[in-house]
């Protein structure tokens, strides 16, 4: 680094060396005063030979050579005699004055002091310079770790902490590994590649595989020893080391791999999560590697203080990952509760066993198209990751509270319990008995009053009678047991159990009793499903259960929202529905989309033996009327059809694919 004096053309100076050696400084003849900037460019001491021809060289020369004096020292060059600076100099400004015939000695002397007031200048500059780049360098490293500590998301981590440390190295192309855990906790054995990145080969493809944690490959032998390396040429590795750089990669990409920093990913625990390896350090951040000469000219080792910089960023990047894999922990052992808390909930009630998960996959495809650009008042509606999950845990959880119901009422099929139907079965087995008892009690009352007298006629007389007798009983019987079976809707004229309550039979007290008891035919004459008004309260009640019970759990602020959207889904727009009767206005977004997942899942569902399932186009115009009825979203139900959420849980083949009608309200 030669330093420079600038020396207006057509004066001389001395051929006396200014420094030790007549080349270790650079004259440069100069028809104007420089800018300040070009000359802060030149990275270098430089002072300027002022005369009044380079100051009458630019308007505002006060203004220009103070400007200039911060950069550069100043000797001013007077007329021959001229000892001290006349007023047309700014006398403030410079370094030193010397006379227009100053002997030679004189010259060189006021020279050399002002190159040492140049070199404290540069120095002073070079150390400020420096300042501003380390300040420059903390903020964009805490900006850099405020960004990783944000993101959850592990993929996005990944190339968020290898695009930092190569941005901030000038790197051309970079790799990032990950530490296995091991199941018993010990130190990683193996490393796996997560990913790559490269400037100039852009399109490289890309696979995932292991390193063992060794000495024998570059990033095995950090992972090991949790120690640093940087290389100037991985081409010419000492021939003592243990660790190897193949060049099959080169070879086969075209590619030269020269310098490469690799370092260990250190938690705070100085447990070892990663190794990031960075290759190709440039000069030039936007130039492309594209043969041996541009490699040779514009790659570079790395240095202490790129060392420093990707060290501070491989330690943040390491929390990062840890708390990033934590989150992912803490995730799956939520949702090992939750498929916990299902598998309770099914377990009690094996009939609906899927019911909690198809609601979920339908409920979050329904958000999943509403989040695409809803219909009607939802088209500016979207929906975070976040809340995509949190939707789904409250789908999956939204009938947990069916473990405080009575399992008998849970589990009821028919519209009388077993046992019910079991006395009816016993008590109509018992008077078909009787019916045969009485045509042997009136048969053998013949003989012995008549004899075989129109024996014949008699006895085929009564067998009628008892015939007539048991078929009455039969079709008594068969009836009750169709009128047992649910309906899906409001159906069954009940004239005949009313008839067959009428009737009356003996016991074995000799006491008269109906033939159907006045609770048996309450049961029998439910109109619509299976339960009377006590037991439907019951089975109600699992929503407040269900909103009790998640009301507890400590939720974060991303999942808080759990409780509310399941304890509505059984609400009605109309304020209808049930248990607390909310009106339109009090019903979100979420709930709504849970509410038709859960209606058409109920009536599509083949699994529950209390009642039959209906196709999926019967489902649809059942959701249809309700839509119309003002009961449920007809936007939200139209995003349902359009989408076709409801294929993700009911196949559909070619043969019976049809467009479903619209939502018509």
């Amino acid at each position: 680094m030669k330093p420079l004096l600038l020396v207006a053309f057509g004066r001389t100076i001395s051929a006396a060396p200014l420094g030790r050696h007549e080349d270790e400084v650079e004259v440069r003849r100069i028809p104007a005063l420089p800018t300040p900037e070009s000359l802060a460019a030149e990275r270098r001491p430089a002072v300027i030979a002022l005369d009044r021809a380079l100051l009458q060289s630019v308007a505002g020369a006060r203004e220009s050579v103070e400007r200039l004096a911060a950069v550069a020292a100043i000797v001013g060059i007077g007329y021959a005699g001229e000892q001290e600076p006349n007023e047309d100099f700014p006398a403030d400004l410079l370094t030193s004055f010397i006379a227009g015939d100053a002997p030679a000695g004189t010259v060189v002397t006021q020279l050399r002091g002002a190159f040492r007031h140049a070199m404290s200048l540069y120095a002073e500059r070079t150390i400020r310079e420096q300042e501003d780049r380390r300040s420059q360098e903390l903020t964009e490293l805490t900006r850099v770790g405020v960004a990783l500590s944000h993101e959850r998301d592990l993929n996005i981590l990944l190339e968020m902490i290898l695009s930092q440390a190569r941005r901030i190295t000038n790197s051309d192309a970079g790799s990032l590994y990950l530490a296995e855990r091991e199941e018993d906790g010990g130190p990683p054995k193996r490393l796996r590649f997560k990913l790559s990145q490269n400037y100039s080969l852009p399109n490289l493809p890309f696979s995932e595989y292991t390193v063992e944690v060794n000495h024998s490959s570059l990033s095995g032998y950090v992972g090991a020893t949790a120690q640093p390396l940087v290389i100037a040429d991985v081409y010419l590795l000492p021939e003592d080391v243990t660790y190897k750089h193949g060049r099959s990669f080169d070879e086969r990409f075209g590619y030269r791999t020269k310098s490469m920093l690799v370092l260990p990913m250190r938690t705070h625990k100085d447990e070892i999560v990663g190794v990031l390896q960075l290759i190709n350090r440039k000069t030039h951040a936007d130039t492309m590697l594209t043969n041996e000469s541009v490699v040779e000219r514009e790659v570079q080792p790395y240095d202490q203080r790129s060392v420093e910089l990707v060290n501070a960023l491989a330690s943040q990047a390491a929390v990062a990952i840890e708390n990033s894999q934590l989150y992912q922990d803490i995730e799956a052992l939520f949702e090992g509760f939750v498929k916990a808390a299902v598998g309770a909930i099914e377990s009690r009630d094996p009939t609906t066993s899927g019911h909690s998960g198809r609601v979920a996959t339908l409920t979050e495809g329904l958000a999943v198209a509403v989040d695409r650009g809803g219909p009607g008042k939802y088209r500016s509606v979207r929906f975070s990751a976040a809340q995509l999950r949190e939707l789904r845990y409250a789908s999956l959880l939204h009938d947990f509270g069916k473990v405080g119901v009575r399992e008998q009422v849970l589990v009821k099929q028919k519209k009388l319990y077993p046992w019910d139907l079991d006395i009816i079965r016993h008590r109509f087995a018992y008077l078909l008995q009787g019916s045969d008892l009485q045509f042997e009690r009136e048969r053998a009352n013949y003989l012995l009053q008549h004899g075989d007298k129109s024996y014949a006629e008699a006895v085929a007389r009564l067998n009628e009678i008892r015939r007539t007798r048991r078929e009455e009983l039969q079709r008594f019987l068969d009836h009750i047991v169709r009128a047992n079976e649910p309906t899906v809707m409001p159906e069954g004229s009940f004239e005949e159990l009313t008839d067959i309550n009428h009737r009356t039979y003996m016991d074995f007290d000799g006491v008269e009793r109906p033939l159907l008891r006045d609770e048996e035919l309450r049961f029998l004459m439910i109109r619509k499903g299976n339960l009377d008004d006590e037991e439907r309260r019951q089975i109600e009640s699992h929503v407040t259960h269900t909103y009790k019970f998640l009301e507890q759990i400590p939720w974060t602020r991303e999942l808080k929202s759990i409780p509310d959207i399941a304890w509505g889904h059984h609400e009605k727009l109309n304020g209808r529905g049930y248990p607390r009767r909310i009106g339109e206005g009090e019903i979100n977004v979420q709930t709504r989309m849970m509410t038709i997942s859960d209606i058409f899942d109920a009536l599509t569902a083949t699994d529950r033996p209390y009642k039959r399932a209906v196709p999926y186009e019967r489902a649809l115009d059942i959701l249809n009327m309700e839509a119309r009825e003002g009961m449920i979203d007809a936007d939200l139900l139209s995003a349902f059809v359009e989408a076709r959420v409801f294929e993700s849980v009911v196949p559909i083949t070619s043969r019976d694919r049809v467009t479903p009608r619209a939502v018509i309200v």
